[in-house]
Order: C-alpha cells, then sequence, then structure tokens
C-alpha cells in the first residue's frame, strides 16, 4: 500500500515538474481563481438566498397587514365586491403576491383571488389568535416555497386576513446572480490572479451592502438606500431593493398618519363626549331640579290648604317621590359632570365620587391623594377621574370587592394612579367580556395624553389597575 501510494506521488511530481513554469503559475492562479470563486460563489447564494427570504418574509406580513387594515372597512360594509376588487388589484400589483383571501370570524371564506376555486386544504394550513398581529408558516407548493401569512382584522373579531408570497422572483434572482458570478469566474481566470481579486471586490462589495441594508429594513428602519454599483443584476437588484424600501416606508408613514387621524377622532368624540355630559348635567342641576323643587314647594302649599285628611296624606306622598326623584337627578348630575371637578380640583371631586360610592355599595375605601396644590390640566383631571369612576364601578358591579385602596400622586414629572381591590379577579389576556368593555376606554384615555395603563389581575387574587400620565408633555 506504501509503495502503491508513493508511486502514484512520484508519477504527480512528474508530471508537475514536467510543465513550465508558465504554465505552473497559470495553474497556480486558475487553481487560485477557482478555489476562491468557489468559496464565494457559495457564500454569495446563502448570503442572497438568506436576505431575499428576509425580504420575502418582510414583504408577505406588510401586505397582509396592509390588506387587512384596508379591509375592515369593506367587511363592516359588507361590500364583497369593493373587498374582492381591493385583493384583484392588490395582487395584479404585486408580481410576488400568488394569493390573497379573507375568512370571516365563523371559518367561511368570503372572497378569494383563486378564479379556478377555491382549494380547500389551504383553509387549515395557517391561521392567526386574536392576541397575535399576524402568523406566517412556509409552504411548499409546485411552484416552490410560499409565505403565507394571516392577519387578525380588528383583532379577529370580523375575520383574517392571509396573503401567500411566493419565492419564484428570489430563485430567478439567485440564480442570476449566480450565473453572472460563474461569468465573471471565467473572465478572471483568463486575466489571473490581479483580475479575481478586482471583480471578486466588485462582486462582493454591492453584496456586502445589501445585506446591511437589509438587516436594517427587517429591524423596521425603512430609510437606507443601496447605490448602484453596475449595470448588471446586482445593480437591478439594488434598484429592485431600493424600489422595495420606498413602497415599505410609504406604507409605513400611511400607518402612522391613519394612526394620527385614530387618535385625533378618538381625542373629538371624548371631548364631545364630555361637552355633552357637562351639558346635560347643568340642564338637570338648573332646569329639571328648580322645577322638582317647585313642585315640592306647590304640594306642600297644597297640603297645607288641603283639610281632607287622606289627601293630605297623598300630597305627602308625592312630595316624598319629587324629593327622592330629585336626589336622583342631583346623583345622575354629579355621575354625568361633577361640578366639584370643574370649580375645585381633582381631588374633592375624587373624595366625593369615592364618599358616594361607599355610601351606595357599603364597600370601604382607603384614598390617598399626593398631587400638591397646583392644579393638573383639565384633559388629565378628567381622564384620572373618568378611570377612578370605572374602576369603582367593575369593583363594584363584577368583582364583588370587599375593599378598595385607591392611589392619586406626582412622581416626576407624571401622575400615577393606582386603583387596587380584593373582588374576583380575572384573566387581563381574555378580557372581551361586558365587565371589561370599560378597559378599553381606559387604556384610551390614557394613551391619548401619552400615558400607559396596565392591568395586573388573576382569577380569584384581585384586580390592580395602574395608570402613569406625563403632565408636562400635556401642559
Amino acid at each position: 500500500m506504501r509503495e502503491r501510494l508513493r508511486d502514484w506521488v512520484s508519477r504527480f511530481w512528474w508530471l508537475v515538474s514536467a510543465v513550465s513554469v508558465r504554465v505552473k503559475i497559470l495553474g497556480m492562479a486558475l487553481g487560485l481563481v477557482l478555489l476562491l470563486g468557489s468559496g464565494i460563489l457559495w457564500q454569495v447564494r446563502a448570503a442572497l438566498t438568506r436576505t431575499l427570504q428576509t425580504q420575502a418574509e418582510t414583504e408577505s406580513i406588510t401586505l397582509g397587514r396592509d390588506l387587512a387594515a384596508r379591509a375592515a372597512d369593506p367587511i363592516l360594509l359588507n361590500d364583497l365586491v369593493g373587498l374582492q376588487k381591493l385583493l384583484t388589484e392588490t395582487l395584479e400589483n404585486n408580481p410576488d403576491l400568488r394569493y390573497a383571501f379573507v375568512v370571516d370570524k365563523y371559518g367561511q371564506v368570503l372572497v378569494h383571488t383563486f378564479g379556478q376555486g377555491f382549494p380547500r386544504a389551504l383553509l387549515d394550513a395557517n391561521t392567526a389568535s386574536a392576541e397575535e398581529h399576524h402568523h406566517i408558516v412556509t409552504l411548499q407548493t409546485e411552484e416552490g416555497l410560499v409565505w403565507d401569512t394571516a392577519v387578525p382584522i380588528l383583532e379577529g373579531r370580523v375575520g383574517v386576513m392571509r396573503v401567500g408570497v411566493s419565492d419564484a422572483r428570489l430563485r430567478a434572482a439567485v440564480a442570476a446572480v449566480s450565473a453572472q458570478i460563474l461569468l465573471m469566474m471565467t473572465l478572471v481566470s483568463a486575466l489571473g490572479v490581479l483580475g479575481t481579486v478586482t471583480l471578486t471586490f466588485i462582486l462582493t462589495r454591492p453584496l456586502g451592502k445589501l445585506v446591511e441594508a437589509t438587516r436594517r429594513v427587517a429591524g423596521g428602519d425603512f430609510s437606507p438606500r443601496v447605490p448602484r454599483w453596475a449595470q448588471d443584476e446586482i445593480g437591478d437588484l439594488a434598484e429592485a431593493f431600493n424600489a422595495m424600501t420606498d413602497e415599505l416606508a410609504r406604507a409605513d408613514e400611511l400607518r402612522r398618519e391613519r394612526e394620527h387621524l385614530r387618535r385625533q377622532l378618538l381625542e373629538r368624540v371624548i371631548a364631545t363626549q364630555e361637552d355633552e355630559r357637562r351639558r346635560i348635567a347643568r340642564e338637570l342641576h338648573d332646569s329639571t331640579s328648580q322645577n322638582l323643587t317647585s313642585l315640592m314647594v306647590g304640594l306642600k302649599n297644597i297640603e297645607a290648604l288641603c283639610d281632607n285628611p287622606r289627601l293630605r296624606s297623598t300630597v305627602d306622598e308625592l312630595r316624598g317621590v319629587a324629593s327622592q326623584t330629585l336626589d336622583e337627578v342631583h346623583e345622575i348630575s354629579a355621575r354625568l359632570r361633577p361640578r366639584v371637578l370643574d370649580d375645585l380640583g381633582l381631588p374633592d371631586a375624587i373624595e366625593r365620587l369615592v364618599h358616594d360610592w361607599q355610601a351606595r355599595h357599603k364597600i370601604p375605601v382607603d384614598v390617598v391623594i399626593h398631587i400638591g396644590q397646583e392644579r393638573l390640566p383639565g384633559e388629565v383631571e378628567t381622564a384620572i377621574y373618568r378611570i377612578i369612576q370605572e374602576s369603582l364601578t367593575n369593583a363594584a358591579r363584577y368583582a364583588q370587592a370587599r375593599s378598595v385602596s385607591v392611589l392619586v400622586e406626582r412622581r416626576g414629572g407624571d401622575v400615577v394612579t393606582v386603583v387596587e381591590d380584593d373582588g374576583h379577579g380575572f384573566d387581563p389576556s381574555r378580557s372581551l367580556g361586558e365587565g371589561h368593555l370599560g378597559l378599553a376606554g381606559m387604556r384610551e384615555r390614557a394613551e391619548l395624553l401619552g400615558g400607559k395603563l396596565t392591568v395586573e389581575s388573576a382569577p380569584g387574587r384581585g384586580t390592580s389597575v395602574h395608570v402613569q400620565i406625563p403632565v408636562i408633555s400635556v401642559q
């Protein structure tokens, strides 16, 4: 065995030594070029495949979220024609998009882009729960891989949007770049080591920039742009990447504008609601209360002038009914818009609210307020008052608490409000029932002022509502 190996080595060395130095250098250069070129080809294909897969996944998620946001109105209006048109136009304008369809909350397909009929097996391939922004899976099809993304529409209350982005263009791009690299390797082999180093540098630099920019885009930064390095497939890829980032940036800007409009609308709704409550409370206090008081005075005069005992008893009962109605009107007026909140400020309003609530429900409440002598902005006082009011209502109506504590204090530039009870508690992740609808309004009030509302609870362990609202930013 050793003799045979030694014989093969001797023959190889004889063949190598028999050729000229030029051939040896050429062979070394060609071997280096082939080895380096093979390594570059493998590395570029792997990096480009990962990058484009990330792009396809991002595109699938972006299209799914965009269609889910735009499909909400047609679904709520039962405009299936408009919904079908939306999916068809999106399919025509996005070459990577292979299909799109909408599944309602009952699991039925409302509209789809499959002209030959909807494949039922695709319906169970992916879904998304209400707690998820999206859920993406990879499907193996005859055309290749498809990134299927499911996005809940309005948190899944009206359905789920499903889109599928194919990797056909991904594979075509990888094949095109691979062919270009092989061509470059052939040219480099003819030009030698110098040409190999130069051309491989030209090939790898733009791809490195593309990978770096793609990673930034994957992290949510849509500002990077890749310069077109050459007039070849890599340059086309850079242009395609720049076009993709432009579309993503526009989609993100559109999302931000919609969120801004939603916040403005919500602010107007809450402001209008408070103004209407204030108007109704003022009318109840100034008009209805005075009329009831006049009615009581009139009944008293009738009672004084009446000699019939039975009639006087009836008049006395009517006075009692009028008095009770007057008390109820005062209570409704105070709950709609307590005048003490406008006149004396938040601490006195909270004390009055807690006093009346304890009188109605016979539940002890521990109140601690440390916000200083300076009054808070009106919108902050209103938000804190309504959040405490809603929390006390939930504690009595749903939690069946035995005791409640309320804390309001200033911590730096923020106002912190904590309402705790020892009631039944609940699972915040599943707070969709009637007893928890107020949580959404409480959270929206806090977020409109740049604050944050956190609910900590568990079945049988009570509930803690923690609100933090910045004061400086709203002044």
